[in-house]
């Protein structure tokens, strides 16, 4: 079974192929993370996932590094 980081890792080399997304200190400042691509992860996370980001949650705290992504998705499903 796929835990939480590889399965992230997959859907970010779908949404942007070709990109080095693991170990990138800051996706955001990168450019590998815009709004468009955040909205599109965003809404991959929910259905990969089965959780629901709120707009509230889309900040880019959360969407820095794929650690964080982690622990957003894991903080989710634990609700």
């Amino acid at each position: 079974m796929e835990n939480t980081r590889e399965k992230l890792l997959k859907i970010l080399g779908m949404i942007r192929p070709g990109a080095q997304f693991d170990g990138c200190p800051d996706l955001i400042k990168a450019g590998l993370l815009d709004s468009l691509l955040t909205m599109m992860l965003t809404v991959e996370i929910e259905s990969s996932f089965g959780v629901k980001i709120s707009p509230l949650d889309v900040v880019p705290e959360n969407f820095k590094t794929v650690d964080s992504i982690c622990e957003l998705i894991e903080r989710l499903q634990s609700k």
